[in-house]
């Protein structure tokens, strides 16, 4: 075993995945400009503090993780940050070690979990005893305020804090609000995981033949992500021929066929937690058809037009009207978004055709330091196939920087 100096240890006790790593950069920087985020909302919302139990929210916070994908879907884990004092973290296990070193977090207490799983019919009181814990914790800090914010949790534990008096407010729209503006040292650390996944990527590029089925192929972007220090995938986003429309069929057992389009969004959550969205479309060992050449020059031209309008102070309602217009033979296919933020995954904004601006869209602005995915899925309803195409993007003081490097099939245009 190679010598590891001890701050790579105190790196590889914070990220199990990327063990004796040296991160590209100075992960204590980052992680208290995170947590300043946080507080910042906090305090422009008049809130004492937030209870997270969104793993992807605890992980901004903190930086601190604990089997990810379990705790995400039982809650036992959790984080308490106050505008001001400490940070608790209540961890499955009560294990401290997991948080050693690591400056943004205070203390680690054992977890009151009323999960039903743990509870049983035990489940009332458990809440009881799991509100007057927090409520000890959150009265140290919060000078008597009662106004708090909550990202997700059962309805009885919600039914406990308000029997306590407190006033709780929406945590996912303080935590989207802290998140969208990255500082440098994110990313840095976007792009060491965008070359993670681009590196999957031409391993699944390499693998592709006919006679391999989608699932084969999906599975060496999981390889080469775990293999190069990256945590998990999002979804199952990868389909071949006529599977691609509609699209949203995730990966199977079909076997890819030569001449087959195969259109895949990567979703992964790579190296120290961000993620890289990305998506890309190829033809199965053989030349393109007219019909997709047609499809993927389409594509290219929404992504190319679309990614020209990012800048700072651009409102969303501005780049919603300047979309490139999809036509009448493709709008039925629409993606659900023409853009999207990304930082640790999909995050806020959500930028939404024309066509859907009315019913689900909103405004806001574009700043510095936000990340965009630029979207673009061509297909027409009821026949053909799908290209799906994706770019990651940074707003930058004077426009924009594509942060993603993965050629696209120039020699089809």
């Amino acid at each position: 075993m190679d010598t590891v100096s001890a701050c790579e240890v105190k790196v590889a006790r914070q990220h199990g995945a990327m063990d004796y790593t040296t991160p590209p950069t100075d992960l204590d920087d980052v992680r208290m400009y995170r947590l300043a985020r946080v507080r910042q909302m906090l305090i422009e919302r008049d809130l004492a503090g937030i209870i997270m139990w969104d793993q992807l929210n605890t992980r901004y916070a903190t930086d601190v993780t604990n089997m990810q994908i379990w705790c995400a879907h039982n809650e036992a884990r959790y984080v308490y940050v106050p505008a001001e004092g400490p940070v608790t973290v209540w961890d499955y296990g009560g294990k401290t070690f997991l948080s050693e070193g690591v400056p943004t977090v205070d203390r680690v207490r054992p977890v009151k979990s009323f999960l039903y799983f743990f509870a049983g019919n035990t489940i009332q009181e458990r809440a009881r005893e799991w509100a007057l814990d927090i409520d000890s914790v959150i009265r140290e800090s919060a000078g008597g305020s009662k106004r708090i914010a909550l990202d997700r949790m059962a309805p009885l534990g919600v039914q406990e804090l308000e029997r306590l008096g407190y006033d709780i407010h929406d945590g996912f729209e303080v935590m989207e609000n802290a998140r969208k503006v990255k500082a440098p040292g994110e990313i840095d650390l976007m792009r060491h995981s965008i070359a993670v996944c681009e590196s999957a990527v031409e391993q699944m590029r390499q693998a592709m033949r006919p006679g391999i089925t989608e699932n084969a192929l999906w599975a060496e972007l999981h390889h080469g992500n775990i293999a190069g220090g990256g945590e998990w995938i999002e979804t199952r986003l990868l389909s071949s021929g006529p599977r691609t429309n509609p699209w949203f069929q995730e990966s199977s057992m079909r076997p890819i066929e030569k001449g087959d389009m195969v259109s895949f969004d990567t979703d992964l959550v790579g190296p120290y937690g961000y993620c890289c969205d990305i998506s890309r479309s190829w033809v199965c060992d053989a030349k393109p058809t007219d019909e997709q050449r047609e499809l993927y020059a389409e594509a290219v031209r929404h992504i190319e037009f679309n990614k020209q309008l990012l800048r700072p102070g651009i409102s969303f309602r501005e780049i919603t009207d300047k979309l490139l217009s999809l036509g009448d033979e493709f709008i039925n296919q629409r993606y659900g978004v023409a853009m999207h933020g990304v930082g640790m995954c999909d995050e806020y904004p959500s930028i939404y055709y024309d066509i859907d601006y009315d019913s689900v869209g909103y405004d806001g602005m574009f700043e510095p330091g936000m990340v965009v995915c630029v979207e673009a899925l061509i297909a027409r309803e009821g026949r053909g196939e799908s290209v799906k195409l994706e770019e990651q993007v940074l707003i930058t003081e004077n426009g924009f920087e594509q942060l993603s490097t993965y050629p696209l099939e120039e020699d089809w245009l």
